[in-house]
């Protein structure tokens, strides 16, 4: 299995025929919208993989603000699990998240009622999907941080749920590495970010995401080169279609 700081070209799968992949749902990353993502989705669709992005709106986020709960967005994620196990007739799917959407996905996964949050008093918090899943796809997703609204949500996610933690679900973690952060016009804004995630600021990463946080013990890590965190004219990044073709080639 390729490990941290090895190459996508490193043990990669056959996917089979089109058409014969999981349908695949897309989480989109933190203050995201669905819009953006519609390229991801085409770009899967042309590989004969069934997508669809759980359908958020900038405006569905701020509840959680602050560091507050995610529920608001796994309720929005287990909708539309539900939705697409209603239109497909089956109960397996993938799932890929993007940036904070990677770690959300992983709550989504798993047993243990996330209840850390005082808003959440009164609910169940828990959706216990991992049986569900068979391949998590986490695309520049930090998980890690040091900062301090983000690490009350992935303390719950690492204390609960290191690693790669189900072994019956395949972790697939891709990084980009495009942007060395360095205290100088063009770098200083990726040399903060990789700081506060990791407390290192002259790194390698996507430009938010250093490469050391965005891959997971046990998974299968992957780090793409000239790949940015979100999409940007003339810059590669994880849902341009010849990037969608590298990682999507893990998928069940």
């Amino acid at each position: 299995m390729p490990r941290h700081g090895e190459s996508a070209a490193a043990g990669l799968v056959e996917r089979g025929e089109p058409g014969m992949s999981l349908p695949t749902v897309i989480l989109p990353g933190y203050f995201a919208d669905a819009a953006p993502y519609r390229e991801m989705e085409q770009a899967l669709e042309g590989l004969g993989i069934w997508a669809k992005t759980v359908p958020l709106r900038r405006r569905d986020w701020v509840p959680t603000l602050g560091g507050r709960s995610m529920t608001p967005i796994l309720e929005k994620l287990d909708a539309t699990v539900r939705q697409v196990q209603q239109e497909t007739g089956g109960d397996r799917l993938n799932l890929v998240g993007h940036s904070a959407g990677g770690w959300i996905a992983r709550i989504y996964l798993g047993e243990v009622p996330y209840q850390i949050h005082p808003s959440d008093a009164g609910k169940s918090c828990l959706w216990k999907a991992h049986p569900s899943v068979a391949t998590l796809v986490t695309l520049g997703t930090p998980h890690i941080s040091q900062e301090r609204w983000t690490r009350r949500n992935l303390d719950f996610v690492k204390t609960h749920y290191p690693g790669a933690f189900y072994p019956q679900v395949r972790y697939v973690c891709v990084a980009g590495k495009a942007v060395y952060g360095q205290r100088r016009p063009g770098a200083w804004f990726a040399h903060s970010s990789y700081e506060m995630t990791c407390g290192v600021g002259g790194c390698w990463g996507d430009g938010i995401t250093p490469i050391e946080a965005a891959h997971l013990e046990g998974a299968e890590n992957i780090t793409l080169p000239d790949v940015v965190h979100s999409p940007r004219p003339g810059r590669l990044w994880y849902g341009s279609p010849e990037i969608v073709s590298q990682w999507a080639r893990y998928l069940a």
